[in-house]
């Protein structure tokens, strides 16, 4: 028979098991709890921006430069193509409205203008010709009852008279039976005459309706054609500065092909890109300022491209009341847009450790300055100075704010007195 072996441990390995683990748990606690716990770095303190952590103002906006454009463009095309025959202005000349600019021809655009003056002209014959057939068939028809009534009167008379001498035995009954028929046969052709008369005017009227749309829809595709064939002289539509002007003698231009552009001679925007972080927070008609030889001169958005390059999105302000007179096309200047109302808050200088951390966390100063402690905090709004405090840090603690370069994988920074 099989008997359980049962195995013997000593007596002092439970409680020496119990005692390792505990300790285990005690270093553990140890490590979480203590700031010293976690990867470290030590450096010179020289090496980094020590920032304090305070209340006041924030001040939403953002710096923007924006490139001093013309307010209004208009793009010349060519609209229906050509070969260019005659050049009058010069590129970077100011024209006025219905200036002509420069003359082109287009031999397919003529050949076509002919011939849809010929289509309109045999339209016109055909429609001339029904006239004067629907005026002949009205003639005709007038003639045969003009006919036809002389006939009815002739026989009614006719066959009045043939009844009194039939009565009297004077005439046969076969001519007079003979008379009547011929008398019926003429009223029933009246009726047919009649209702032939009113057919052909129906359809011939109806056909003359027809032949009068189809004209007047061919003088209107003529008179497009020959818009068309205007366009080829090429005219200023508004006052101002004829700019990326290449045209020359000679040259074969596409349909559509770009002239050159008219820019409003006085009238400017600032066209401006912006960091797509903004993106959210902007909207059209936002205030802005910009400073010009000590005068401030408000503007406002008046255009947002949503469209994302490289990481910006760009904007149209435009000047509420005065412009000033001496800027100039392409001129950078330095504005401020405004992204919302001034608040009290508590504030940190805004620096370069925002784009390593993404405003997720920073190093905190220690107050014995010896250390600076990783600690997750929530980040609010940004201008150029300062960023707003949400959670995380209290006014007075110090934060490191340079870049984080090189220790973002660190838990405390150790500094070199």
């Amino acid at each position: 028979m099989d008997r359980k072996i049962e195995r013997r441990f000593p007596k002092w390995l439970k409680p020496a098991a119990a005692g390792l683990f505990g300790l285990i748990v005690i270093i553990l606690a140890a490590m979480m709890l203590m700031p010293e716990a976690g990867r470290a770095l030590r450096l010179d303190a020289g090496r980094v921006s020590i920032s304090t952590v305070s209340r006041g103002v924030f001040e939403d906006f953002i710096p923007v430069r924006g490139r001093v454009t013309p307010l209004r463009t208009l793009f010349l095309d060519s609209i229906e193509g050509g070969r260019v025959e005659e050049i009058f202005v010069e590129d970077g000349a100011t024209v006025k409205a219905g200036d002509l600019l420069v003359r082109l021809s287009n031999t397919s655009l003529q050949l076509d203008v002919i011939s849809r003056e010929a289509e309109v002209t045999e339209q016109l014959n055909n429609l001339n010709t029904l006239a004067l057939q629907l005026e002949q068939n009205r003639l005709d028809h007038k003639r045969s009852l003009v006919e036809i009534d002389y006939q009815i009167i002739r026989l009614t008379r006719l066959a009045n008279r043939r009844q009194d001498l039939s009565a009297n035995g004077h005439v046969s009954l076969q001519d007079l039976e003979a008379t009547e028929d011929e008398l019926s046969y003429w009223k029933r052709r009246h009726d047919v005459t009649i209702e032939a008369q009113t057919t052909d005017e129906r359809l011939q009227k109806a056909q003359m309706v027809q032949l009068e749309n189809s004209v007047a829809q061919l003088k209107t595709n003529l008179a497009f054609a020959r818009r068309n064939l205007d366009n080829l002289d090429v005219k200023a539509p508004i006052a101002g500065k004829l700019t990326a002007f290449t045209a020359e003698i000679g040259q074969s231009l596409a349909r559509g092909e770009r002239l050159g552009q008219i820019d409003s001679p006085e009238d400017f925007k600032l066209s401006a890109l912006i960091d797509e972080f903004y993106l959210p927070r902007v909207d059209i008609g936002q205030s802005a300022s910009v400073e010009i030889d000590g005068r401030t001169y408000l503007l406002s958005i008046a255009k947002i491209y949503p469209q994302v390059r490289d990481g910006q999105f760009e904007i149209d302000l435009v000047f509420s009341g005065n412009m000033p007179s001496d800027i100039r096309r392409g001129q950078t200047l330095q504005t401020r847009l405004s992204l919302g109302d001034p608040t009290e808050a508590v504030l940190i200088p805004n620096g370069a450790f925002y784009q390593d951390t993404g405003g997720n966390w920073l190093f905190v100063m220690t107050p014995d300055s010896t250390q600076a402690i990783k600690r997750s905090v929530r980040l609010g709004r940004r201008n150029a100075r300062f960023i707003e405090v949400l959670e995380g840090l209290e006014p007075g603690e110090r934060v490191v704010t340079s870049p984080y370069t090189g220790f973002t994988d660190m838990d405390r920074l150790e500094f070199d007195q």
